[in-house]
């Protein structure tokens, strides 16, 4: 049973300055808490429903943190699942450390991605793809959020964070810097140099005045319906995939 103490701790990390102040998140579900117990990210406190336990005693049995048994209703009295017949985990956070690309790497750059969702699926296609860094603007959202974390279905545990001020970072690269525009070169045709920055612009406004002057090479996914726009984790997908075509 989940302690007075424990519950406060875990509530309490909902919150954005909680999560800085402790300098720990939550995972919940059972996909994300069994990809977060065969990473690097250290494990605070593990609670898992007998159920669980059971299907996964040989691996759990070999955590150097023994997980606590607890009730469904505990785990989603506790959590931001409406339902969570499996585990929750609080962990750790990594230190906030400079990512560049290397010779053959692209990296994505998130500038001002406000939708806990699309930065989770940003993270996912990213997984997905194989690009291992993301470097976020100061005002993107939270990447230890709840939601962030559980959108990622599990990636969160292989693709690298970095914050930083995204004009100072850029403005000292001598690789291309690609941004999407309107009416620029077509994302379907173009020649992906063998390494780089994809910059994915905030969801209403697009890539800063500040930030698009540093890109080199301005691209844009053809629209063929009546369509506005697309979603940021669309169109990061989108992007991607004409990359490793």
């Amino acid at each position: 049973m989940l302690s007075k103490n424990q519950i406060k701790y875990i509530n309490s990390l909902q919150q954005k300055k909680f999560r800085q102040e402790h300098q720990s998140f939550i995972v919940e579900g059972a996909k994300s808490v069994l990809e977060l117990i065969q990473s690097d990210f250290e494990v605070e406190s593990l609670f898992v429903t007998d159920d669980f336990y059971k299907e996964n005693e040989s691996l759990l049995e070999k955590q150097p943190l023994r997980a606590e048994i607890v009730s469904q209703a505990e785990l989603e009295r506790v959590g931001s699942f409406s339902s969570n017949n499996a585990a929750l985990a609080t962990v750790k956070t990594k230190g906030n450390q400079e990512l560049f690309a290397q010779a053959n790497e692209y990296v994505l750059i998130l500038d001002d991605i406000r939708d806990p969702g699309n930065l989770g699926t940003i993270v996912r296609v990213a997984d997905w793809y194989g690009i291992t860094k993301i470097v976020c603007s100061k005002e993107t959202v939270d990447f230890y959020g709840p939601k962030v974390i559980s959108s990622t279905m599990g990636s969160f545990t292989r693709v690298g964070i970095y914050y930083t001020d995204l004009v100072s970072y850029l403005s000292n690269t001598s690789l291309k810097v690609y941004g999407t525009f309107l009416n620029s070169a077509n994302v379907h045709t173009i020649q992906f140099a063998e390494a780089g920055y994809i910059i994915i612009g905030n969801e209403a406004n697009g890539i800063s005045a500040e930030v698009e002057r540093l890109v080199t090479d301005k691209i844009t996914i053809p629209r063929f319906g009546g369509a506005e726009s697309l979603n940021a984790g669309i169109a990061t997908a989108v992007i991607c995939d004409n990359l490793r075509r």
